[in-house]
């Protein structure tokens, strides 16, 4: 072992060695600065968003007894062709992986599974514009200081493709604040906020409605454990019935187990990503037999799922539109297949 990485070593020495020094000094400073942003946004914005400050009295997304509408109308909806429908009883909100630069740029075949589900359930509208790697529910283009690295790195092409793995990092680390017990509450809390406020700008929130209220959370790869996050805020202002769906989701085994009723956890033949977490996080681990995880799972309120072939992402990962083998089944097909099977609907 010592000696392969000597051999490692001797490789990438000289300038080559200094810049992944280099490149890993910035990877660690960014991670241990990546938690001011949600302080800085709690500060500035979150507990005025929430009323906290003197003299700044707001509505919280909170119903006791009811729901009520949150602050934001329904005027800068973009779901006006499926508002219409009086009979909206469940919301799909859809929190996309670490891969994604902001909540407007998904991607086609994760456009086509949304579409698809509430053609198939018409009394539910799908909420597709949360950005779960940002408090404020910003995307990354609109960050001032640091919107051209982001827009650069989205945009990159050929070799110079590899730029986006600064996104993936940086989403990365918004995932670890999500799951981390000092500052997940107050960043699961802004992305809660934003999903209500969503919500109610796709279909009205009703304050009374004689059909239960069904929240979905679909999350994929980094998305599941934003979702999780998020549902224990949700579980408090809303009364409804919440459903987490981790399609090759990445989550600890701590967050939002104990406020949703059901995990149901999507993971393909070829996807070891989703994998790692289940080692990273003890949580996940079968000897801590008292952890909110373990206790789901014992309860039949956690559910792994085969999808079938998929890899985690691309065109043959679970929204990929490439088919499946000689089949006329494209791979998101297969998924959407999956998830329409679930009993939730």
């Amino acid at each position: 072992m010592f000696r392969l990485i000597q051999r490692v070593l001797s490789r990438v020495r000289g300038d080559t060695l200094k810049l992944l020094v280099l490149a890993g000094v910035i990877l660690l400073a960014w991670g241990t600065l990546a938690p001011v942003g949600t302080l800085v946004w709690w500060l500035s914005e979150g507990a005025e968003m929430l009323g906290l400050k003197k003299n700044q009295i707001k509505n919280l997304p909170r119903g006791v007894g009811s729901r009520r509408q949150v602050k934001k109308a329904t005027d800068n909806s973009t779901y006006n062709n499926t508002s219409q429908s009086k009979n909206i009883n469940c919301y799909i909100i859809f929190l996309p992986g670490v891969g994604d630069f902001s909540a407007d740029e998904l991607t086609p075949g994760e456009e086509i599974f949304l579409d698809s589900l509430v053609k198939v359930h018409p009394n539910c509208v799908a909420v597709k514009d949360v950005f779960p790697y940002s408090a404020a529910n910003k995307g990354l283009g609109g960050q001032r200081f640091l919107s051209p690295l982001w827009r650069a790195a989205d945009k990159a092409d050929g070799w110079f493709k590899i730029a986006d793995t600064l996104i993936k990092i940086r989403n990365l680390w918004r995932f670890a604040i999500s799951a981390d017990e000092r500052y997940g509450s107050v960043y699961n809390q802004g992305i809660a906020y934003a999903v209500v406020e969503r919500m109610n700008a796709a279909h009205p929130i009703e304050e009374t409605n004689s059909q239960p209220l069904k929240i979905i959370l679909i999350g994929t790869s980094g998305g599941a454990q934003v979702a999780l996050g998020a549902a224990s805020h949700l579980h408090d202002w809303l009364k409804a019935q919440l459903i987490v769906v981790s399609v090759g989701g990445a989550f600890d085994g701590n967050t939002g187990f104990e406020e949703v009723s059901h995990i149901y956890h999507l993971r393909g033949r070829r996807d070891w990503i989703e994998d790692i977490t289940g080692f990273v996080f003890a949580e996940r681990w079968s000897l801590t037999v008292a952890s909110p995880f373990n206790q789901a799972k014992q309860q039949g309120r956690y559910t792994i799922i085969n999808t079938g072939p998929h890899a985690h992402d691309g065109s043959e990962g679970y929204f990929g539109t490439a088919s499946v083998g000689k089949s006329n089944v494209t791979y998101v097909e297969l998924t959407l297949q999956t998830v329409n099977g679930l009993p939730i609907w």
